[in-house]
């Protein structure tokens, strides 16, 4: 009888030191905790943010096993991250989503779209300076996509080792666009600059047009860069399936059951990749650090190409439509709207800064496959 107590004592020191918690794993439930609170609280990229959060508590609970040969988990990212089957279907619901028309009323704002991209490679060149490999610092670059879609497939499929960092990384500064852009447009502009009213848009666009519109975009970015078709093909797809009309309940179903459900198992996938001993490292911070860059690269770009086509209409463009040339889509649109208003009560930005958005959402997509197609014709993928 006191041998069976002893060694069932035994067992529950054994126990207790099996579950003792590894200090990267608290520091990551604390983690996990905060991005309930952000998607909770305040509301910042909920959709995402929450099951992420969930996700990260799960995976460090001590034993836990959802990331195992055969963790539930481990099979959701075997079938949607692995295969990246879970961005692209996502991309065909936010191609149903997206209007194109205001980038087609306005085609120059569509070079607003290209300039916002430039911190993607600017911070690309830094990653690369820093040390970091050429994949991962690809994986690193496309943070300033502003797009947590198309970071999350290129980094899971070739640095799958950053997918936590990068996703986490994205999907938190696209929910901080507002703040993170304000400061940069006013330092960047002029008071008068900011207070110029743009005539408003033309004509509509017609429906021949945007029917036509993803399929040139598909066939034209194919050939430019075959290794970002994916990409490409899937929002397109969804946005000819939005603009066509005689698909509404694929559209829908795009829109809503497939997306949610996505996202839903997207969220938890990232999450699991946050262990607290492949997240907390050294090279985590730095990431994060370049990501922020990126993005605020991306709105001095797009803030100063704006000036340079203001300087060439004569004053015509406000310059602050440009800082809507990353693809945080709309929601960059609505800060430019936001922040000319504050200025010039009269000033009415929003479907010209929808255009530069709209043209941002296919240049980040553009700007991945470009990468990966030059890496492709390097040798270094295949």
């Amino acid at each position: 009888m006191t041998e069976a107590i002893i060694d069932g004592i035994g067992g529950l020191t054994i126990g207790f030191e099996m579950i003792a918690m590894d200090w990267r794993n608290t520091l990551m439930i604390l983690v996990g905790f905060l991005l309930l609170y952000l998607g909770i609280k305040k509301d910042c990229e909920p959709l995402l943010l929450v099951p992420i959060g969930f996700g990260c508590l799960l995976v460090n609970i001590p034993l836990s096993d959802v990331m195992g040969e055969e963790g539930f988990i481990r099979t959701l990212y075997n079938a949607g991250i692995a295969t990246e089957l879970f961005p692209l279907l996502i991309f065909i619901g936010i191609g149903a989503m997206t209007d194109f028309g205001p980038v087609l009323a306005r085609p120059s704002t569509f070079l607003l779209g290209a300039a916002g991209q430039f911190g993607i490679f600017l911070t690309l060149i830094l990653a690369l300076a820093l040390g970091f490999p050429q994949l991962d610092a690809v994986s690193i670059g496309i943070i300033g996509a502003c797009d947590g879609p198309t970071a999350i497939y290129v980094t899971s499929k070739y640095a799958p080792h950053l997918l936590g960092a990068v996703s986490v990384a994205a999907y938190s500064y696209m929910s901080l666009v507002p703040i993170i852009q304000p400061p940069i447009m006013k330092i960047l502009t002029t008071k008068k600059e900011r207070e110029t009213i743009m005539a408003p848009v033309a004509k509509p666009v017609s429906k021949t047009t945007k029917l036509l519109f993803p399929l040139v975009i598909t066939i034209l970015g194919g050939i430019i860069a075959p290794k970002g078709l994916p990409l490409l093909g899937t929002i397109m797809l969804g946005n000819l399936m939005k603009e066509s009309g005689v698909v509404s309940r694929l559209t829908k179903a795009s829109e809503n059951e497939i997306a949610n459900i996505v996202t839903l198992f997207l969220g938890l996938t990232i999450g699991a990749t946050m262990a607290g001993k492949a997240f907390i490292r050294i090279e985590t911070l730095i990431i994060l650090m370049l990501g922020l860059l990126a993005i605020g690269l991306d709105t001095v770009c797009g803030v100063f190409f704006g000036k340079l086509m203001g300087a060439l209409t004569g004053g015509k463009v406000n310059p602050l439509i440009g800082a809507a040339g990353i693809s945080a889509f709309p929601m960059a649109a609505r800060v430019v709207q936001r922040e000319g208003s504050k200025y010039n009560k009269k000033s009415y930005l929003l479907m010209h800064a929808m255009g530069a958005n709209a043209g941002g959402q296919i240049g980040s997509v553009i700007a991945a496959a470009v990468m990966l197609s030059v890496l492709a014709g390097m040798g270094i993928i295949r």
